[in-house]
């Protein structure tokens, strides 16, 4: 492919279900969590992950600029207006990203929270997604082979596949996107084949803006694509809203790449119980321990302990994860790891977040 690939890393989010390690001044991608052996945090994770790409940016919000360049120094900080998910900050990129190399590039947007262990066979998936969308103009979605019927996820149901030498699958036409189900819809949809959506994107920008003006966001690219744009303007236009909802749920020209290579999200506590390896088992009974924490644990079985230098005791539990960061302490049920944004909510609405 002759165009210029852009990487776009989101990294202005704050990642509450990581609470108390992420904080609002400590956000989840510049912390190290994930791999024993890997002390980098998750933003200098990804961006060492864009080899593929000819330029790397990072949105990210006003309050977290200024740190970026200690975890990805080679990338340029795009600083987004205001924090209004990943629509409005996937947009701006987008636009910026055509600035950023001589020629009219492909883009490829990349959450920084991702465990992705073989780096080589995630840059082959992401240059074959970049491919697809500069020769069918579609906007690109990247799906993970479903492990287990997780409720944690969005899905994406796939269509008719689409093989360009008759053999290896390129892409499938992206028939729906679907919400994060319950348990029992989560299985039906892993039975059905249907992929988990990894957040991961490839489009032009021609193709986004064009499928995004009739939208929500239509708004923000309106301004952008004016002679003068303004995105203040065009920020303050728009609504709160995630780029699935906002764009790719309602695409008319969509394709799902099938994503070759080992995936986790490391959105919550309970991500840790798959991502770290035998040696960060306190014993044999599967607790798990991350960070500078240590466990005792006496007959208690399949936790997570996470901390900074702290000393966490076990007794006839199972299945939670204790956290403990700073002054504060987590303790929720593994399979209730999702809700810690419950707490998160409570916290920020008396500023103690």
């Amino acid at each position: 492919m002759d165009r210029p690939v852009v990487a776009v890393i989101l990294a202005g989010g704050t990642g509450s279900r990581l609470y108390p390690a992420s904080r609002s001044d400590r956000p989840k991608q510049f912390l190290a969590l994930g791999d024993s052996d890997d002390d980098r945090s998750l933003l200098a994770r990804t961006a060492a992950r864009t080899g593929f790409a000819d330029a790397t940016l990072v949105a990210t919000r006003p309050e977290f600029a200024d740190e970026v360049p200690d975890h990805a120094p080679d990338a340029e900080v795009v600083v987004e207006p205001a924090g209004k998910d990943t629509g409005p900050a996937i947009v701006y990129a987008t636009h910026r990203a055509r600035d950023a190399v001589d020629g009219d590039p492909v883009v490829v947007v990349l959450p920084a929270d991702h465990h992705v262990p073989d780096g080589d066979a995630f840059e082959a998936t992401m240059e074959r997604g970049a491919r697809v969308a500069a020769e069918t103009d579609r906007l690109v979605a990247f799906g993970v082979e479903p492990t287990r019927p997780a409720t944690g996820y969005g899905y994406v149901e796939p269509g008719e596949e689409h093989s360009s030498d008759g053999s290896a699958v390129d892409y499938r036409d992206l028939a729906a996107f679907h919400e994060k189900p319950d348990g029992e819809t989560a299985a039906e949809y892993v039975d059905a084949g249907y992929y988990w959506n990894a957040g991961i994107f490839a489009w032009t920008p021609a193709a986004l803006f064009d499928q995004a003006r009739d939208t929500p966001l239509g708004p923000l690219v309106g301004e952008l694509d004016s002679p003068d744009p303004n995105p203040v303007a065009g920020f303050d236009a728009v609504d709160p809203v995630s780029i699935d909802y906002a764009v790719m749920e309602r695409a008319d020209r969509a394709a799902v790449v099938p994503a070759d290579f080992a995936w986790d999200d490391l959105g919550a506590w309970d991500a840790l119980e798959r991502v770290l390896d035998a040696d960060d088992r306190a014993d044999a009974d599967g607790n798990v321990v991350a960070g500078d924490a240590e466990a005792l644990a006496v007959d208690a079985a399949d936790n997570v302990v996470a901390g900074d230098e702290k000393h966490v005791s076990l007794v006839g539990v199972e299945g939670l994860c204790v956290v403990a960061y700073d002054d504060r302490v987590l303790v929720v049920p593994t399979g209730e790891a999702q809700r810690v944004r419950d707490a998160v909510d409570r916290l920020k609405a008396t500023g103690r977040f």
